[in-house]
């Protein structure tokens, strides 16, 4: 028999999710993947839609506070993400199609732990952190700790994500996201990549590189990073990078693209 409840709070939620209950909001990752027959509706399930504070997105002096349930449509239309959190934005704008943003959260495109999500190698080249709530309290992940596999992660069946904290990027610091895909529309990475770089005195003093769809999670290459760190961005560096960044895969031949084809692009 399978139940279904609506929670008002966030104690009300993870005590149902003690009970064995899944979260469940925007369901666009949960609804499809039953529908497709890839994987079974769970027993149980616990909305998590009503709980106030969830859906906002707030900016402060050190940086932004998501609720898991905002949505990607909100991150996109959020002036200060779109100029200071630019690679979170450039994600979000990609992902599936104007409904889904509309309806998909970011907190559920960091738990569902995807190879090939796209808002996580920005918010992991951000150094962003989630919150995860129990009965026993809150805990702070890094999301490097927080993935462990494909549709994997550290949090116990008993943890809520209630949000997400991306540290206020400093100096004169970019970001971009990047993906090769097959439609503009309904479809995921193929390969995908995020950068951050901060400038100092025209040179790079600090630079975050992740690749996306590459390897069983989401990482950054540090051997990327640290072919860019100190130049100025010349093409031999750049060219270093790239080649760190291909080394770096660990690509698998799947219906999309064979693992060759992902590491050379």
């Amino acid at each position: 028999m399978r139940t279904y409840l609506a929670a008002d709070t966030v104690q009300e939620a993870v005590a149902a999710m003690a009970d064995g209950a899944r979260p469940v909001a925007g369901g666009t990752d949960l609804v499809v993947a039953a529908r497709q027959g890839k994987k079974p509706m769970p027993p149980g399930l616990v909305g998590i839609h009503r709980i106030p504070g969830l859906d906002t997105l707030v900016e402060t002096e050190a940086g932004l506070e998501l609720g898991a349930l905002v949505s990607h449509a909100a991150v996109v239309s959020h002036g200060s993400v779109r100029s200071s959190y630019t690679a979170l934005a450039d994600a979000s704008a990609l992902v599936g199609s104007h409904a889904t943003r509309a309806q998909g959260t970011i907190g559920g495109n960091v738990m569902n732990a995807s190879p090939a999500m796209d808002t996580d190698a920005p918010l992991l080249c951000l150094g962003a952190s989630a919150v995860l709530a129990s009965t026993g309290g809150e805990r702070t992940a890094d999301l490097a700790d927080l993935w462990t596999g494909p549709g994997t992660t550290s949090a116990t069946p008993e943890e809520l994500l209630v949000s997400i904290h991306v540290p206020q990027p400093t100096g004169a610091t970019g970001s971009a996201y990047v993906r090769l895909q097959y439609r503009r529309q309904m479809e995921i990475a193929v390969v995908g990549a995020a950068a951050l770089v901060t400038l100092q005195n025209d040179a790079i003093a600090r630079c975050a590189i992740a690749i996306t769809a590459l390897a069983p999670v989401i990482h950054r290459v540090p051997a990327a990073e640290n072919a860019l760190a100190g130049s100025s961005g010349e093409p031999a560096a750049i060219d270093s990078a790239a080649q760190a960044a291909a080394e770096a895969a660990r690509p698998i031949d799947d219906v999309r693209a064979s693992a060759a084809y992902r590491r050379a692009m």
